[in-house]
């Protein structure tokens, strides 16, 4: 349903994931660090092909899109920032980023997120966009507030996770002029 296509930052490339890819994916999806508040987690490499395809299979239906996050000048992998769930009857989406460990702390999701953000709202015609939280991820929460989103609610014992409850938070970004 999307094009493929890339976008530009001032330091960085975002692009559609690719077969290559799969190493990095898995580099990512498999450290425990990145993984503590992410809702995938791979235990090989193997098992990563399904998240590649999962990549490809919502871009195709039109129910999302990610990017591969990449340094402008030597191309290195980052990591991943995409939209799911995204609902065009509702004009929303939900907003999800991961970035290997070595990376963090550098504003990379600072900047790349507002041009994902901008494509949801210009081309594909959101309003909202939304992000779910983990309510002990202060990183992503500060990040979030950083980009304009703004904290909504709280949703207590929410999700199972490693046969724990954990609870969410939802912080939504509104299309301009939609803001009232």
């Amino acid at each position: 349903m999307f094009d493929s296509f890339t976008l530009h930052t001032e330091r960085f490339l975002l692009r559609q994931f690719c077969a290559s890819d799969l190493a990095f994916v898995f580099k990512g999806l498999s450290h425990p660090d990145v993984i503590r508040y992410y809702g995938v987690s791979y235990m090989s490499l193997s098992h990563t092909k399904d998240q590649l395809i999962w990549f490809d299979e919502i871009q195709k239906n039109g129910t999302g899109i990610w990017w591969a996050i990449c340094d402008k000048e030597r191309l290195t992998f980052l990591g991943g920032i995409g939209l799911n769930d995204l609902n065009k009857s509702d004009q929303k989406a939900e907003i999800g980023f991961w970035l290997l460990p070595e990376h963090w702390g550098k504003g990379i999701v600072k900047e790349v997120a507002n041009p994902i953000c901008n494509y949801a709202f210009e081309n594909l015609g959101l309003r909202k966009i939304e992000a779910m939280v983990e309510t002990e991820n202060e990183n992503s929460k500060k990040v979030l507030k950083k980009i304009g989103f703004d904290y909504q609610e709280t949703l207590k014992g929410y999700e199972i996770k490693n046969d724990e409850s954990i609870s969410l938070e939802i912080y939504i970004k509104l299309k301009v002029n939609d803001i009232t």
